[in-house]
């Protein structure tokens, strides 16, 4: 995520339905936790007031997983944190928490980027042209088994007549090229 993005703003009506101001539709706790799945920060205010209910719903997401038998965190975790809310101050364990956290991320994300750039294939003439034929292969089938469950399927997008050729050829000169690579290798 951008650190110059805002978090999606949802609001709590008094009604308690929460609404998306990005969507301009009402949502719910599963929705939100889609949306920081996939790695959208939110922020849940109550719309007369204004008091930020962030904490408090994220808190209730997590308890919802826990009843549902998902296991989000150990019972030795829960047990530190209340009892990290029993000391005046609150104690190191919420820092500890952020920082944990903050290192697990850019760990995470070191080594996606370590693995992209030590990939040898990656780096094999004629792997984008390989990566494009797989990704419209993959497309082609979606495309197919959406037909097949009723879907309506987009309209592929045209090439131009011009490109399909040389293209075409292009990419039969590199899969030759890497084939003749292949048979070195052996």
């Amino acid at each position: 995520m951008a650190e110059e993005e805002k978090p999606l703003l949802i609001k709590r009506y008094a009604s308690r339905r929460l609404y998306n101001t990005e969507t301009s539709d009402y949502v719910t706790l599963e929705d939100i936790a889609g949306f920081i799945r996939e790695g959208r920060e939110v922020q849940i205010v109550d719309l007369k007031s204004g008091d930020d209910l962030t904490r408090q719903y994220l808190l209730q997401i997590i308890a919802e997983h826990e009843s549902r038998g998902e296991n989000v965190l150990p019972v030795n975790v829960l047990n530190d944190l209340v009892r990290s809310y029993m000391i005046p101050g609150g104690g190191v364990m919420p820092q500890f928490l952020q920082g944990s956290f903050d290192m697990l991320r850019e760990s995470q994300s070191k080594m996606v980027e370590n693995m992209n750039a030590m990939n040898p294939i990656a780096k094999m003439p004629g792997f984008e042209a390989i990566k494009a034929q797989q990704e419209a292969f993959i497309k082609a089938m979606t495309l197919g088994l959406n037909a097949q469950w009723g879907a309506s399927a987009p309209e592929p997008e045209p090439e131009p007549e011009a490109d399909k050729g040389e293209d075409l050829e292009a990419i039969k000169k590199q899969l030759a090229d890497l084939q003749n690579k292949l048979s070195k290798l052996r």
